[in-house]
């Protein structure tokens, strides 16, 4: 018998996909920078595409390790909770440092933007309009999402699916409505720390939504392969956890930058 079988963890076994992703990572924010300063996009599209596939394959992986091969014991699911939840809190000191920056400059307009906030010649948006559109859209994705999870600990893959479906078409729609709201900016990432700040936190938080999108229909993929049971879902738990990190910092992000940062100040 071997080692394994003694004790209730899991030793990962060797694995390329950790290697292969940070170089796939590593050629595809190179080709963003030349984006930035050459305007030459040639094939990020595919870099893209190989990073999706590696996601695959090291998913498929995960997946197997915790169906098939039964190694996600008790004390596994645990290290994986805390994993989750110091990675959403390196998420959130992501984020807080774009707030900072907005903050200062708010709070603090110097001379270089005129001294008056929002900077001479920004023109911004209206929060009640697409941005509270996204607000509710985003708000009613959290109810369907943690409705799904309760579905799924009464046994009913039905219901849970329904509504991890109308969560993931809901990710969709709020992706698309800020895609409009971004042609429809008079300003750019160029224009002073207001456009910086404003293109730099909602483009990552938007960034956020598409992966959280992402790991909800990997949810639901598993769910119909029946990978998900009432005590053994941590999978659909992480999702779910991730997809309300993503509401509330849209929440900070709504009152703080499209409303308060909107309000004239000298």
């Amino acid at each position: 018998m071997s080692n394994f079988f003694k004790h209730s963890f899991h030793l990962v076994n060797e694995s390329p996909w950790p290697l292969w992703t940070a170089t796939i990572t590593f050629l595809i924010i190179s080709r963003i920078i030349e984006i930035f300063h050459f305007n030459k996009f040639e094939d990020l599209f595919l870099r893209l595409f190989i990073l999706l596939w590696i996601s695959y394959k090291w998913w498929t992986d995960v997946v197997r390790e915790a169906t098939f091969l039964g190694l996600h014991t008790f004390n596994v699911q645990i290290g994986l909770r805390w994993g989750i939840i110091l990675f959403i809190i390196s998420e959130v000191l992501f984020f807080l440092r774009f707030f900072w920056a907005f903050f200062h400059n708010r709070l603090s307009p110097s001379h270089y933007v005129g001294i008056i906030w929002p900077p001479v010649g920004i023109q911004t948006l209206n929060p009640f309009e697409v941005p509270l559109l996204n607000t509710i859209i985003l708000l009613r994705s959290g109810a369907s999402v943690t409705w799904a999870h309760h579905s799924l600990l009464n046994s009913n893959h039905k219901q849970t699916s329904l509504r991890l479906l109308l969560t993931i078409i809901l990710g969709i729609y709020f992706t698309i409505l800020q895609k409009i709201e971004y042609d429809e900016t008079s300003f750019t990432i160029a224009d002073s720390i207001y456009g910086s700040t404003f293109f730099l936190t909602t483009g990552f938080h938007g960034l956020h939504v598409i992966v959280g999108t992402i790991f909800l229909l990997t949810c639901l993929i598993r769910l119909s392969k029946f990978n998900f049971r009432k005590k053994h879902h941590f999978g659909f738990e992480a999702a779910a956890w991730y997809w309300h990190f993503v509401d509330v910092v849209w929440i900070f992000l709504f009152i703080s930058i499209y409303w308060w940062g909107r309000l004239t100040t000298y």
